[in-house]
């Protein structure tokens, strides 16, 4: 056999075997995309990424322990701003949200 023919029938074997590659490739894609459907894969890809990012908060919130007890003392106070101003006596006024009968006629009147 001269070389040309034997290195036909090695590139042969090549080619074989890179086509059998991809098409166990291809088969190995459509067997997973049937195992799972696109939300199922996108909610995968979510629910990880969600977990990588609460792991890194936990890391942070381990090295800087000052500033998030800052952080929630602050939500703290923010939720509980209107007990705290009535004790000190700056609650705020009460208003009326309905209109008296004489603003609704005012403003019935500018429509017209």
């Amino acid at each position: 056999m001269n070389t040309r023919r034997a290195r036909m029938i090695a590139d042969r074997h090549l080619r074989d075997s890179a086509r059998a590659l991809v098409e166990a490739d291809i088969e190995h894609l459509k067997a997973d995309f049937t195992h799972k459907s696109l939300a199922e894969r996108a909610m995968d890809r979510v629910m990880d990424g969600a977990t990588d990012l609460y792991e890194e908060a936990v890391d942070m919130a381990e090295d800087n322990k000052g500033a998030l007890a800052a952080l929630v003392a602050a939500v703290v106070v923010w939720f509980a701003r209107n007990p705290i101003l009535e004790l000190l006596g700056f609650a705020p006024e009460e208003r009326d949200d309905e209109d008296s009968d004489e603003e609704q006629e005012h403003r019935t009147a500018e429509i017209r």
